[in-house]
């Protein structure tokens, strides 16, 4: 089986500071879980992009997808498309009790 590889744009590496400097001001230990939680979201996009929900009804495009990411009572979501060579690259994250991405 072949793995995706996983990159990041400039916007979803932006999202993932602001939301990961807002918790360790409030819970450290909760700022480390969730980056856990994120590593290993990470390494199930690697392998398993297309179990993963279709992002606005899917139909515009069937590659693009959001992955929930459970943390807590809430988490987060990861919008990502699915791209040609086996890569994977994440456009935003939010947590779910944002209105929307970033």
């Amino acid at each position: 089986m072949k793995k995706f590889v996983v990159r990041f744009t400039e916007e979803a590496e932006a999202d993932l500071l602001r939301l990961f400097d807002y918790l360790p001001e409030r819970d450290i230990g909760a700022a480390e879980r969730a980056e856990l939680a994120i590593a290993k979201a990470v390494e199930l996009l690697q392998i398993f992009p297309f179990s993963c929900r279709k992002a606005g009804g899917g139909a515009r495009d069937p590659f693009l997808r959001e992955f929930i990411i459970p943390f807590g009572n809430s988490g987060y979501v990861a919008l990502f498309e699915i791209e040609a060579d086996n890569y994977v690259t994440i456009l935003a994250v939010r947590h779910q009790r944002e209105d929307d991405y970033h």
